[in-house]
């Protein structure tokens, strides 16, 4: 028995793997988060689906350990990529406890599928070459001391912000010093849904336009100045004609 946690991607059902779909449907139990998940990503699953949207760890691991007794094998679906955010380690650590087998399918993150819809590349020849992953404190977790956008904010890197739409003041006040007031910034709401939208803007004006549009969860916030318009900057090295490399010895034009 092997309880598979397997990435769904961020909403799009066509955005989940051949081999999240394949365990899926091989699964005899599946556990998903509702309110992240789609139902069309686990609409294959052979045997009985469980939301865990409402459910605590407790009654989560149950689910589990009864599986688990049974001989079948458990499909526990998170959105986006387990590894981000994705709450499997406190989930990890009572299977490891109770000596229960489990793998981990990686998913498309958000931000992933976020900047494939805006048609952007993060990381653009000497612009940008660093994107920072992080989120904010507020009701939940205190973030590790150094973790903080004061101390992120400086690097001038690309920052892909988690869990934090309702934080948009604090987001504003620390990174204005850093990035100046008409840094670009995009909020990706509910990628990969029927209703995702983009808000285009800039650290002085998205809180409002975040406000207007009523946007208070299930959003990503990115902040940077290579999410300008991507017109003025050199193209890499990979295929240029006067760089050579390993597989392309020989210059050429």
């Amino acid at each position: 028995m092997t309880v598979h946690f397997i990435g769904a991607g961020p909403g799009d059902p066509e955005l989940i793997t051949v081999r999240g779909l394949r365990l899926i449907k091989s699964c005899s139990l599946c556990l998903y988060a509702g309110s992240l998940v789609p139902q069309a990503v686990v609409a294959e699953a052979p045997g009985r689906v469980v939301d865990t949207a409402s459910m605590t760890l407790n009654q989560i691991m149950e689910e589990i350990t009864s599986a688990h007794g049974r001989g079948e094998d458990v499909a526990r679906v998170h959105s986006g990529d387990p590894s981000l955010y994705g709450a499997i380690a406190e989930q990890v650590r009572r299977l490891q406890a109770a000596d229960i087998a489990y793998e981990i399918t990686p998913g498309v993150p958000a931000y992933a599928a976020a900047a494939a819809k805006l048609g952007r590349e993060l990381t653009v020849p000497e612009i940008n070459q660093t994107v920072i992953l992080t989120r904010t404190a507020m009701k939940s977790s205190t973030m590790p001391p150094g973790e903080d956008l004061e101390v992120l904010g400086r690097s001038g890197a690309t920052l892909v912000i988690h869990l934090s739409v309702r934080n948009l003041r604090d987001i504003e006040r620390k990174l204005i010093p850093l990035y100046g007031a008409d840094c670009p910034v995009i909020i990706a709401y509910r990628v990969g849904w029927p209703d995702e939208a983009f808000l285009h803007g800039t650290l002085s004006d998205i809180r409002e336009q975040a406000r207007q549009a009523k946007i208070t969860r299930t959003a990503l916030i990115f902040v940077g100045r290579a999410l300008a318009e991507q017109g003025g900057f050199r193209d890499s090295a990979l295929y240029d004609g006067a760089h050579a490399h390993i597989l392309r010895p020989k210059r050429s034009a």
